[in-house]
């Protein structure tokens, strides 16, 4: 009977350990020593138009909404994202489509110039990468989570993740999840952002991409996955990342 007592509360103790990152990132991130009182440049790195907005609109939208600096680098144009149509053709589409949705989210639309389908990951870009970071004097990045299933997803990723690697002023880095279990694989999140306010904000920036099957893809996916981590974190609707920890002290997002 000892025995089983024990048991339990040893159960009942990893039990509690392990719910403790989710307990406590479920509260409002609050600000960082070194960027609390001043304009945060946040910068998210997404390898299609759509993929930024179905990774983390509301966190976006949330930091325009409060002043701070948002631009969202594109890796390509979604050039082979329209059934029938040529590159050159569903590029300009798309392009519009993405500059919409960030209006949306209050943010300014980069684009990298890779290829939908035919994107790399060499030197040259992991350069080009680090400069537009370093240009963008970038606090906070957002990208996505490198181990999923859609190759243009893991460059974004890895081109991300190189450049904050090596610049002198290293932000933090966020990986956020798309369509988990089907595309983003093995992801379990440690950091929650409350979205409830700004969920019709997230459907809005996704909805301006007419081009896509949005209403099935938010049906499907992204309204599953709002309402899910919104439980998990104790609210209506939350966004999910994993926090790369270069400080092992720092466990949430800054600036909101």
């Amino acid at each position: 009977m000892q025995t089983t007592n024990t048991s339990r509360r040893k159960f009942f103790k990893n039990s509690i350990l392990r719910a403790a990152p989710i307990l406590a990132a479920s509260a409002l991130p609050a600000a960082g020593a070194e960027t609390e009182g001043r304009k945060i440049k946040v910068v998210c790195v997404g390898g299609h138009p759509d993929d930024p907005e179905s990774g983390c609109a509301g966190t976006l939208s949330r930091y325009s909404a409060a002043g701070h600096e948002v631009k969202v680098i594109y890796l390509t144009r979604g050039e082979r994202g329209i059934r029938d149509k040529e590159l050159n053709e569903t590029a300009g589409i798309r392009t519009a489509e993405s500059q919409k949705a960030c209006e949306v989210m209050g943010a300014k639309a980069l684009y990298f110039g890779q290829i939908d389908g035919a994107t790399e990951f060499t030197r040259a870009h992991v350069d080009s990468m680090t400069k537009m970071l370093t240009d963008l004097s970038a606090d906070i990045v957002f990208t996505h989570w490198a181990i999923d299933t859609h190759m243009d997803h893991q460059v974004a990723s890895l081109l991300a993740i190189r450049a904050c690697m090596v610049l002198n002023k290293r932000p933090h880095l966020y990986f956020f999840e798309v369509n988990s279990g089907s595309q983003s694989q093995g992801f379990y999140p440690d950091t929650y952002v409350d979205i409830s306010n700004v969920v019709e904000k997230k459907k809005a920036a996704l909805f301006a991409h007419v081009s896509q099957d949005v209403p099935g893809i938010w049906r499907d996916h992204h309204e599953i996955i709002s309402a899910w981590r919104g439980r998990e974190a104790g609210v209506e609707a939350a966004e999910a990342f994993v926090h790369y920890h270069r400080d092992s002290q720092i466990s949430q997002l800054p600036g909101i």
